[in-house]
């Protein structure tokens, strides 16, 4: 093995923030299953689920591979860097000529030499330390060849996923591992061929993860894959033991309709290979009982139950229309709820989808109107396209306008180039924007400088030409971009960009817009704000290289010592700063 490969070359491979992740990866105890051959080390990692990782030790430092999503952007993902420092670990305090152990293989081979009674002990005192060994210990009793003890399994799922207190965010690990080692217990039973008994099980399982949804600190994520697993068990139990499809229809409704957490949500597609046509015939009649209390929204309605029960009905309702085939029965779910512009764009969609181009722009240009101002971008978009298609683009022009008017920023200004160069209509239509936005500018300008009071004694007057400014970087016309800068003021961002394209041959107003920066900057009291001020004078001192001015440097920085002397971090950043 390649005696240079350490935990200074896996920080260097891997970054700092990297290497702390995979650190504490190790310190909690996730990295399993270490294994050697040759050069080659295979581990799992237990993340939000487990990752494989395998590392090639070369003549100089290590490769890695995960499957785990980060490690298609960097190879070095905390899993590896946690598989390398824990194979590390066991490298250390190896006694010439001993064979460590290592490997799972090693452990067995140990494990042999011990006598019944001693493993048996050995067993019994790990049940008793470690929660997670006594369930796995008491499930395997549980499932016994002839029948399993339901009880015994129903008592270890409720004590292990329903906590006694909160879960907070950085025991959720443990807890979820936990979670999961019962899970593979229900799976094995499943294997042994007790899918009544799972179907039992998971459905029992599911309720208390719902209920202990509330309990935990899961911004992490770790118990969707848990209820994405139970529900597969279930379906798969399903399907090999074949319950009777109608009760099964109405339980999976009745899931559908109450939970929060989109348990079973689909469940007439995903399950219809088990309910069949006498188990669907009930869960569409239950359906359509509840859809009938759904009322009829216009645009501007509300529902209390807009985001609940009226959105999972209507989700079921879409469901069992598309499995018809029945392109009105599915618009006329869909025009149930007509409350936003968005939904016009979705028949309209719907029925672009179905080759009814006529019955598409027929909804599209009734969402427009239904929304006359400020309507879904989206849906503007479409109008636009049909108008095209069909030949009618002074329409699909001014649609494109209406959106650009109602919000003029730089995505809609390029949206409206991309639709007037269709036509070779861009030179007025860019005229008639620009004057557009200096008109908007000039009337917030005057609408500002009018006195009004702000915080305690300053009377506040803005400018701001940030579209213009904007739009003239994007078009590669950076002096007119300047000029509108100068007229009328711009994001603090802008400046600091305007600065950096006239840097090399303004230094002089490079300087200005820097200097300007630094105050708002400190401002923020933050040891970012911090990095970012002294990076400003990095650039402050380079204009002023450039120009020849370079002395200046020294007296300003002194100035700004003096001001900002009590931020200690800042001063540590500036004491430490070359100025080169």
């Amino acid at each position: 093995m390649n005696g240079d490969f350490d935990a200074g070359v896996i920080r260097e491979l891997a970054g700092e923030r990297v290497f702390e992740r995979g650190e504490a990866y190790v310190d909690e105890g996730r990295v399993k299953g270490i294994k050697e051959q040759g050069d080659v080390i295979t581990a799992t990692v237990a993340g939000t689920q487990r990752y494989h990782v395998q590392l090639t030790l070369r003549d100089k430092g290590a490769t890695a591979a995960c499957d785990c999503p980060a490690a298609q952007e960097a190879a070095w993902c905390k899993h590896a860097v946690a598989v390398a420092l824990a194979w590390l670990d066991r490298q250390d305090g190896d006694e010439p000529g001993a064979r460590a152990v290592r490997t799972v293989d090693d452990l067995r081979a140990h494990l042999s030499r011990k006598d019944k009674a001693e493993l048996v002990e050995l067993l019994a005192e790990l049940a008793e330390e470690h929660d997670p060994v006594r369930d796995r210990f008491l499930l395997d009793a549980a499932a016994r060849p002839g029948a399993v003890d339901l009880r015994t399994f129903r008592r270890t799922i409720a004590r292990t996923i329903r906590p006694r207190t909160f879960v907070d965010y950085h025991n959720m690990y443990d807890y979820t591992r936990h979670i999961d080692t019962v899970v593979d217990q229900i799976e094995r039973l499943l294997k042994a061929g007790h899918a009544r008994e799972v179907i039992d099980l998971t459905d029992f399982a599911l309720e208390a993860m719902e209920d202990a949804m509330g309990s935990v600190d899961d911004s992490d994520g770790g118990m969707s894959p848990i209820l994405e697993r139970l529900q597969d068990l279930h379906h798969r139990a399903c399907r090999r033991a074949r319950p009777d499809p109608q009760a099964l229809a109405a339980r999976l409704f009745t899931w559908e309709m109450r939970t929060d957490w989109e348990i079973f949500l689909g469940a007439a597609a995903t399950y219809a290979d088990v309910l069949g046509q006498s188990g669907l015939a009930v869960y569409r009649q239950l359906a359509e009982r509840e859809w009938a209390d759904v009322p009829a929204l216009g645009p501007g309605g509300k529902d209390s139950e807009q985001y609940g029960k009226r959105f999972r009905i209507t989700q079921v309702m879409e469901a069992l229309a598309r499995a018809t085939g029945d392109i009105e029965a599915l618009v006329a779910v869909k025009s149930r709820d007509l409350s936003y512009a968005y939904h016009y764009l979705q028949i309209a969609e719907t029925y672009r989808d179905a080759n009814q181009p006529d019955k598409a722009l027929e909804w599209a240009e009734l969402g427009v109107k239904a929304f006359p101002e400020r309507t879904d971008s989206r849906l503007r978009a479409f109008l636009a396209e049909e108008y095209h298609r069909r030949g009618r683009h002074d329409e699909a022009i001014g649609v494109i306008w209406n959106e650009f008017s109602d919000a003029p920023h730089l995505e809609q200004y390029q949206q409206l180039k991309r639709h007037a160069d269709r036509v070779d209509q861009w030179p007025t239509w860019r005229d008639q924007a620009l004057a557009y936005l200096r008109e908007r500018a000039d009337a917030r300008s005057v609408e500002e400088t009018r006195p009004r009071w702000s915080e305690r004694l300053a009377w506040v007057a803005r400018r701001d030409h940030s579209t213009l400014v904007e739009i003239f970087l994007w078009e590669r016309d950076i002096e007119t971009a300047w000029l509108e800068a100068q007229a009328g003021g711009c994001s603090p961002q802008l400046w600091l960009e305007l600065a950096g394209k006239r840097e090399k041959d303004h230094p002089e107003d490079a300087v200005s817009i820097y200097q300007a920066q630094i105050e708002p900057t400190l401002a923020r009291k933050n040891n970012d704000a911090y990095e970012d001020a002294v990076e400003l004078l990095r650039k402050v001192h380079r204009a002023l290289k450039r120009m020849g001015r370079e002395d200046e440097f020294a007296a300003y920085l002194a100035t700004v010592r003096a001001k900002h002397k009590p931020k200690r971090n800042f001063m540590k950043l500036v004491d430490s700063a070359k100025w080169t």
